[in-house]
């Protein structure tokens, strides 16, 4: 079935303007890097007319987009509150309001020790405080009045409660701006910070603050530390980080006494501690960078004495867990607390006064350690567990030191997400609350499966897949196969209401855990990435081969879908096995990356020769991404449809990028030539603000593969 139901409409045709260039010997002609001037009439007037043309041609979808809307609305609980979260003397939470794009932040105050959270009234009207003492910290749809786009950047309480600083982007170009709330007045203080990235870090008096911004490049490569009442003008420079591989950052630790600023690159790590039990100290480097060396800090307090849990690979690509002492000390120096295991890859550690909670993951899947402290040291080491085959663990919503229990978020595909609470002396879990699915929605409904694919090399790739119980494998089924496959980044499963819409029309849904993320420890990543690139296209194509072949679906059934550097892997996938695929989604895709890589004065690229290489100096990096490039290797065969969708103001992946793929794909394929660009005129890089305009956004993703495999 075609997408493309309405053909009196012409695809617009961009104009080739050929711009030569030759680098290592090789000759490059792009016909359509004239659409990278963002501010040009012509350019703008093109991006519009795909939209309108895009809308046109699924204009035949609109009924089945708004049925799917309102599927996704009618099984959201619209006002609800998340589980309180305890900082010091009060109760933390955010609340959401049915028939409104944002929520509000609030808190009331604690009671004493109790570290069980309140239950608030169910579905209190949004002129109600749903909490005893509510107190609103912050009105985001206030904030967002007036603007077509609206993010928020982060939110932080000074030491003494006081005082609220949070960062806003009206733009969706990432640089914050950020404002300082009086929460004993309820007013805003004069001081403003423009072109930040991100939020504020407090010093522990409340008089300061710290935050980062970006070079031309959109490289976070400053830390300034602001003084309130004065001038962003007069703030100081506390770290400059010159080397154009590496980004920067500050944090505070959770207990409150040191400071951190970390330098990283893809490769190597450096932190800078300021410890405030010392008043007339600076910031000193804890361990010098060494070239391959990546590390992680956190302050723990283990058998009384004061020490740095250090995380790193100098013992190993799958990380050690270390200790070490407060002052300066190189890597020989530190004492492992958990081996380097290359069947376990650690991935962070939490310290609290009497336990560590070590975030692992083994066999493709994650894992809680809880490491239970007694007087004199580590007493007790287990992992908290679940039954399911196939799910998502992690920590999170924990920042008090002496907090006695975990708070900890778990998932399947099948399985809404949940927040539970546990107990490291009882080892027991007490469930606070699951994300309410309304409309009688039961697990049993639905089955989930971990499936191994044969990649070429005979590597074996995993697969999470969650269908309909009763689901035949004759073929017959619908899938969508979702893939990502850099940075080491993790799919790890989860759950979506928005992906219901498909499960209950008999559509499948699907992850392919390709080499280059990290769901199999860092070897899975070092052989998805650089010269070995070209494995995480193999396996993901490998995915889809399996599920064809072991009768799950059916190559006339079976859409792709990825985003960002996915998008790339959507662009590879589909110029090495167009017939494998029905249909591909490519959301803000990284699909020129030669073109990218090639600039050192765009947004992110040095920093990014780690994951991909250096094509400007390095021949055989020019080679590697030449040959792989979704952009460079559009040829005349005869593609599945496919939707590209971007956004203008992204500053991760220029919208350039899926325009000029999408013109090349129309001016160069033979058959169908079915191929779709929808920008997005005022988001960034995650599209749309605001819940409702997300769920329409998606609707018009869904009924678009929904029609591709003919379920719509």
């Amino acid at each position: 079935m075609s997408s493309q139901s309405s053909p009196a409409q012409p695809a617009p045709i961009a104009a080739r303007v050929p711009l030569e260039t030759t680098h290592h010997g090789h000759r490059r002609v792009d016909d359509y890097e004239w659409l990278r001037e963002k501010e040009s009439p012509e350019v703008i007037a093109y991006l519009e007319a795909e939209n309108d043309y895009t809308q046109a041609q699924t204009a035949h979808l609109a009924g089945l987009r708004e049925k799917i809307f309102e599927e996704i609305k009618s099984r959201t609980l619209e006002t609800d509150l998340s589980v309180p979260v305890r900082i010091r003397d009060h109760w933390y939470y955010s609340r959401s309001f049915e028939g409104r794009e944002y929520g509000a932040s609030c808190r009331v105050p604690a009671d004493g020790g109790d570290w069980t959270p309140p239950v608030p009234a169910t579905d209190t009207a949004p002129d109600q405080p749903a909490l005893e003492g509510e107190e609103v910290l912050l009105d985001l749809n206030a904030l967002a009045e007036g603007h077509e786009f609206f993010s928020l950047g982060g939110s932080t309480i000074s030491p003494d409660d006081a005082l609220l600083a949070y960062a806003t982007d009206v733009v969706g170009d990432e640089r914050y701006t950020i404002r300082v709330r009086d929460l004993r007045t309820g007013l805003l203080l004069d001081d403003e910070i423009t072109g930040a990235l991100g939020g504020a870090t407090w010093d522990r008096a409340g008089e300061h603050f710290y935050y980062t911004t970006v070079d031309e490049t959109w490289r976070p490569d400053k830390v300034w530390r602001h003084t309130l009442g004065t001038d962003q003008a007069d703030d100081e420079l506390v770290f400059f980080e010159p080397d154009a591989r590496y980004w920067v950052s500050v944090g505070r630790s959770r207990t409150d006494r040191f400071l951190m600023i970390v330098a990283g690159s893809k490769t190597t790590t450096e932190f800078r501690v300021l410890d405030a039990d010392a008043p007339d100290a600076e910031f000193t480097v804890f361990a010098e960078r060494v070239e391959g060396i990546e590390y992680n800090l956190e302050h723990a307090v283990i058998g009384g004495e004061d020490c740095f849990l250090v995380l790193h690979n100098a013992s190993g690509p799958d990380f050690e867990l270390s200790r070490a002492p407060l002052a300066p000390t190189a890597h020989t120096g530190w004492q492992p607390l958990i081996p380097h295991d290359p069947a376990v890859r650690l991935e962070d550690v939490d310290a609290y006064a009497g336990h560590l909670v070590v975030h692992q993951r083994s066999e493709g899947l994650t894992q809680l350690r809880v490491l239970d402290l007694g007087p004199d040291g580590i007493a007790d080491d287990h992992l908290v567990r679940f039954a399911d085959a196939l799910y998502t663990i992690g920590s999170s919503s924990n920042p008090e030191f002496h907090a006695p229990v975990i708070r900890l978020g778990y998932t399947t595909l099948a399985k809404p997400g949940a927040v539970y609470s546990y107990d490291v002396r009882e080892r027991s879990l007490t469930l606070l609350k699951e994300t309410p699915v309304l409309g009688g929605y039961d697990p049993s409904d639905y089955a989930e499966h971990r499936l191994w694919a044969t990649a070429e090399d005979g590597e074996q790739v995993p697969i999470s897949l969650v269908v309909p119980a009763d689901a035949a494998t004759d073929g017959t089924m619908p899938v969508l196969l979702y893939g990502y496959g850099s940075y080491e980044a993790s799919i790890d499963p989860y759950f979506s209401i928005a992906r219901l819409s498909l499960l209950d029309r008999g559509v499948g849904f699907a992850i392919a855990h390709v080499r280059g993320g990290g769901e199999m420890g860092r070897r899975w990543y070092d052989d998805g990435k650089l010269a070995h690139k070209a494995n995480t296209f193999d396996d993901f194509n490998a995915c889809a081969r399996h599920l064809i072949a072991t009768g799950w679906t059916a190559a006339d059934r079976l859409v792709a879908e990825g985003g960002s550097a996915g998008g790339l892997l959507m662009g590879a996938v589909v110029n090495r096995a167009p017939e494998l695929y029905a249909g591909i989604v490519a959301q803000v895709p990284f699909v020129d990356p030669l073109t990218t890589m090639l600039d050192s004065s765009l947004p992110l690229t040095v920093m990014e020769y780690d994951e991909w290489g250096n094509p400007e100096d390095d021949p055989d990096a020019y080679a590697t991404i030449a040959a792989y490039a979704p952009y460079d290797n559009v040829t005349a065969q005869d593609y599945p449809p496919i939707l590209a969708e971007t956004s203008l103001n992204d500053t991760r992946v220029l919208y350039v990028e899926p325009a000029k793929w999408i013109a090349k794909l129309r001016a160069t394929a033979v058959g169908r030539r079915e191929f779709l660009l929808k920008t997005e005129m005022s988001a960034g890089h995650g599209g749309v603000s605001g819940r409702y305009r997300a769920w329409t956004d998606r609707a018009f993703t869904l009924a678009w593969i929904l029609d591709r495999v003919g379920r719509g």
